[in-house]
């Protein structure tokens, strides 16, 4: 069955992606991979599926991001 796709162009520093391409590639994605999953939580949410603000909140520090991290998940 085929499928009925477009081709979707975008300008972005070349530096950001080779970056983002990096990490995608440990999780076995493609840049187009990542934006396909990013066009599908904004049409399940109708929303960006993460905060954009120009007043974040406190970031944690390693030590409160582990905490954190063991306290859900539980210690390895």
């Amino acid at each position: 069955m085929a499928t009925n796709t477009t081709l979707f162009r975008a300008r972005v520093p070349k530096d950001r992606l080779q970056r983002a391409e990096k990490v995608l590639a440990k999780m076995g994605l493609k840049p187009g991979d990542a934006f396909n999953m990013l066009l599908a939580q904004v049409e399940l949410r109708e929303a960006l599926p993460f905060l954009v603000t120009t007043n974040p909140g406190h970031l944690l520090t390693s030590e409160e991001q582990a905490a954190a991290w063991t306290q859900a998940l539980d210690a390895y």
